[in-house]
């Protein structure tokens, strides 16, 4: 996507467990920016084969990085 105006704004909220992770991976990967690290983790998570559908019923508190989430977790499809 290189030359490409990004041009909407996405704000998320992490706990500092999730934001630790997210460094970590993007350290480790010499990544440039958080920013970057996490299209990257997007990119790779759209284009991976055999993921799970949501259940409708799950507020945005039931996703998480680290496995600690609470609440049913994805559905199988």
């Amino acid at each position: 996507m290189p030359g490409t105006m990004r041009e909407q704004r996405l704000q998320i909220m992490l706990t500092n467990v999730e934001l630790g992770a997210l460094d970590n991976w993007r350290f480790s990967r010499h990544m440039p920016s958080r920013a970057s690290a996490i299209r990257e983790l997007l990119r790779r998570g759209l284009a991976a084969e055999g993921f799970a559908l949501a259940d409708p019923d799950m507020r945005s508190r039931d996703f998480g990085v680290n496995g600690n989430s609470t609440g049913k977790r994805a559905r199988a499809e």
